[in-house]
């Protein structure tokens, strides 16, 4: 059974269409109109093992927040509801990534209790166009919408760049171990309660 969904969301700040495929290997195709951020969408794409199609046209005359925040919101109702119940996964995932100086740490529980642990800070304002804010507001976006809980943190590291890229990669490699299809489950959802 394919694990693919497509997600519309148009607002007057932002229109954005975002289509997933769960086993497809890490295809994107990103457009957000702010270029720091398609490079780390299309990393989160291929270190996720998730086919990944991104159109978002925002209001980036005021500025990207708008495009980031509604980018997260958009992608996590996408993979929510390509898990479908989050039947047969292995529900955990966890990952390091080290770049250079840095080394991040993700860890996620597909738990449809969604929550963020954020312990990233960054030594500029912006990288690129993009200012550093607004990952954490990406991120959560994504946690609340994907039904994730969410712990990701920067153990060290100093170059901004490396510090944002390495959490993205951290938490699209843990997300691909959580989505994996667990054979023990009998294609139920992993929890006591039998739904989450």
């Amino acid at each position: 059974m394919a694990r693919t969904a497509e997600v519309v969301r148009n607002t007057k700040e932002t229109q954005i269409t975002i289509s997933v495929d769960l086993d497809g290997t890490g295809v994107s195709d990103v457009e957000t109109g702010v270029g720091f951020f398609d490079h780390m969408l299309d990393a989160f794409a291929r270190h996720g093992g998730i086919d990944l199609k991104v159109r978002t046209q925002g209001d980036l005359h005021i500025d990207a927040h708008h495009t980031v925040e509604d980018t997260g919101i958009v992608l996590g109702q996408a993979i929510h509801k390509a898990l479908d119940g989050f039947k047969g996964i292995r529900r955990f995932g966890h990952a390091y990534i080290p770049m250079d100086e840095t080394l991040t740490r993700c860890a996620i529980d597909l738990s449809n209790r969604p929550y963020l642990i954020w312990k990233t800070s960054f030594r500029t304002p912006k990288i690129g166009e993009m200012d550093t804010e607004l990952f954490k507001e990406f991120h959560h976006a994504f946690a609340m919408n994907c039904g994730a809980c969410v712990h990701l943190e920067t153990l060290y590291g100093d170059n901004s760049h490396h510090i944002a890229e390495s959490g993205f990669k951290a938490l699209a490699r843990a997300l691909r171990q959580a989505i994996e299809i667990d054979p023990k489950t009998g294609g139920q959802a992993p929890s006591t309660k039998g739904v989450l």
